[in-house]
């Protein structure tokens, strides 16, 4: 799907047309959605399963295990879980990550348990249930178990984001692995050197292309990153944002051998919806532009929430929805903005040790027509307030509602079209779900999920698909 995606920025080619043709017939697709949004934007989830199988269920050779660094893992777990939404207007491209411990409940009974399990549970039962009926044939286990898994999934992310899902795309180890090959490697960029002997993730500090085993281990890595699987996901966005930005650049529609291959590795490897229709999405994708796919991750509470199922990622489901809704173009009502506003300037400034803070709410402000200027740090203060130049009252009035209604104040040392909202210890309104502190120790632990006390934010830049971010 992510291919497909980053492939029709392009105006596709006739070559390209028909080889997108014929693979249609080829794709392995599920009966997993059925609807289509009522307002034409369009909500995708994308699924990385962690799974030692082919999109058919059939077991990986041995040789082959080795090449993906897979180890022994015998779940049927879904460790990646983006969900993308896409506009009416094919405008741009939203991508929000699930981290894969986020506690959540699961419909039909299942209880309360980490997200990624929620494929693998139903499909055991699904298979159980087949078999005491009689079903002996395994292909037909193996397909009517993983739609049973498939379709909890979904209804378990629409039931945490209140988001209906119109297409599903999944690829497992081995299409990932067949991807990143096909596509020629993809750029990233490390803040610092890594060795971690459980992923085998062994890079030096920054810029680096990679492929294969090597991306694999890039996104699999969550031991001995500062904030353990929260680093993990912004590695993966990192990641699919520059498998995207390869695309563009790679001239892959312009060679035909690399379209054959980056095709032949769809086709082995992902499962689609019944209900997509590839070549249409990539006609109403073409205009999409790098800069115009960004990156984000669910407002997380508690990252080392204890739970019966050890360490998961603690959510508030309202929060998760309000901050989708608001991102999607689905704000509540706001009162009207004043004629005033549209004369003034927002600085927006930072007077934590909450790194990216102002960045998020400069850009949450961005999103609500807000003229908004730079960003910046400040002096510490323990308030939050927004200042205001003479004759800009009413227009700061306006900025501090939309921030959860902080406190107003005349500042003289300001121009009179100019306002400036100050970020204090106390600030608890849009764009501060993400910040962590970087006080505390991480403490890890071999046989499970990293224990995150006080994990550090992601840096300011939000991660799209036209840079090149250094990451964790």
């Amino acid at each position: 799907m992510l291919a497909l995606m980053s492939v029709a920025v392009f105006v596709l080619s006739g070559y390209a047309w028909l080889i997108l043709n014929d693979l249609e017939g080829r794709l392995n697709t599920s009966d997993v959605t059925s609807k289509v949004s009522a307002d034409g934007s369009m909500d995708i989830l994308l699924v990385g399963k962690d799974s030692r199988t082919d999109a058919n269920g059939n077991p990986l050779p041995d040789d082959l295990l080795r090449r993906l660094r897979a180890g022994d893992n015998e779940a049927e777990l879904t460790d990646t879980l983006i969900l993308l939404h896409i506009p009416r207007d094919r405008s741009r491209a939203v991508a929000y990550s699930i981290p894969r411990d986020t506690y959540v409940s699961m419909p039909d009974g299942y209880g309360k348990h980490k997200i990624n399990s929620a494929f693998g549970r139903a499909k055991a039962q699904a298979a159980d249930e087949l078999r005491s009926e009689g079903v002996s044939d395994s292909a037909e286990l193996e397909r009517r178990s993983a739609e049973a898994g498939r379709e909890l999934l979904v209804d378990t992310v629409t039931d945490l984001t209140g988001v209906g899902i119109d297409h599903y795309a999944e690829v497992n180890l081995l299409g990932f692995y067949r991807l990143t090959k096909a596509v020629g490697g993809v750029e990233v960029c490390l803040k610092n050197a890594v060795d971690d002997p459980y992923s085998g993730a062994d890079f030096p500090a920054g810029r680096q292309t990679i492929s294969g085993g090597d991306a694999l281990a890039f996104v699999r890595q969550r031991h001995g990153l500062p904030r353990g699987d929260l680093d993990r996901v912004v590695r993966q966005q990192a990641f699919i944002a520059g498998l995207a930005r390869s695309m563009l650049s790679s001239g892959t529609l312009s060679n035909p051998a690399r379209l054959d291959r980056l095709f032949s590795s769809i086709e082995r490897s992902v499962v689609l919806d019944s209900g997509w229709d590839v070549l249409e999405f990539a006609q109403q994708m073409n205009g999409l532009a790098g800069g115009n796919i960004t990156f984000d991750t669910i407002p997380v509470q508690d990252p080392a929430y204890d739970t019966p199922d050890g360490l998961a990622v603690k959510v508030d489901p309202d929060e998760v929805r309000e901050t989708i809704q608001r991102v999607n173009d689905g704000r509540s009502p706001q009162p009207e903005p004043p004629r005033q506003l549209a004369a003034t300037t927002v600085d927006v400034r930072n007077t934590t040790d909450i790194t990216g803070l102002a960045g998020r709410v400069h850009d949450d402000l961005d999103e609500e027509d807000v003229p908004v200027g730079d960003v910046g740090n400040a002096a510490e203060r323990d308030t939050s307030r927004v200042t205001f130049g003479p004759g800009a009252d009413t227009a700061a009035s306006y900025v501090a509602e939309l921030l959860d209604g902080l406190p107003v104040t005349a500042d003289d040392g300001l121009d009179s079209d100019e306002i400036r909202v100050l970020l204090g210890d106390d600030y608890e309104g849009p764009g501060a779900a993400q910040g962590f502190t970087s006080s505390a120790p991480l403490s890890l632990n071999p046989d499970s999920s990293p224990s995150l006390a006080s994990p550090p934010a992601p840096s300011d830049d939000a991660i799209t698909a036209e840079d090149i971010p250094c990451v964790n």
